[in-house]
């Protein structure tokens, strides 16, 4: 291979890459510009096989080119955003809390105290047992609703089609109808 062939080689790869990357905001004059440029570097091929082949590559990249350009516009001639969207709804719906071992314990020993204040006896006895089991039971629910929490789940139809559904621990303050796009692995509002 001689310096034009790679030389060639190497622009239509970096051609077609920007090409592609600009179609969506340049559209054909940019596939255009280009495609005239690799036909002048084409010219400068001695060999008239090389030189047919590199405009080959030049109006095969500049078809793949516009077929892109058409591909990334609707119907109207707006170009189509990826990372755009409409949310569509948010929902709002309470996330069950944990209990774990201090709710058990502190209610265990405050019913086995309560208990222990009834009767006497062996009904004492069986009073503090049933308190302990019934506080620990009552500690576990407590500490259960003390640590829910409310989660927003917002769903959004993108431009190209696409749905996604997003959580937040926090109101985001969205509601249907409000244009958003991504913004990392979240949404925001534009």
């Amino acid at each position: 291979m001689n310096k034009h062939t790679i030389l060639l080689a190497a622009m239509l790869a970096t051609g077609f890459i920007s090409s592609h990357a600009s179609a969506a905001g340049q559209g054909a004059q940019d596939a255009a510009a280009r495609y005239d440029s690799d036909k002048k570097l084409c010219a400068d091929e001695r060999e008239a096989s090389l030189r047919m082949q590199c405009l080959r590559d030049a109006k095969a990249t500049y078809t793949k080119a516009m077929e892109s350009a058409k591909s990334s516009t609707q119907g109207n001639g707006h170009a189509v955003c990826a990372t755009c969207g409409k949310v569509t709804s948010v929902h709002v719906t309470e996330q069950a809390g944990q209990g774990g071992a201090l709710g058990v314990v502190a209610g265990g020993v405050a019913g086995a105290l309560l208990g222990h204040q009834v009767g006497g006896g062996t009904g004492r006895d069986l009073a503090t047992v049933a308190g302990a089991a019934g506080g620990a039971y009552a500690g576990n629910q407590v500490e259960k609703k003390m640590t829910a929490k409310k989660v927003w789940t917002v769903a959004v139809q993108y431009e190209n089609g696409h749905q996604a559904k997003f959580t937040f621990d926090k109101d985001p303050g969205m509601v249907a109808g409000d244009k958003v796009k991504n913004a990392g692995h979240s949404i925001v509002r534009y």
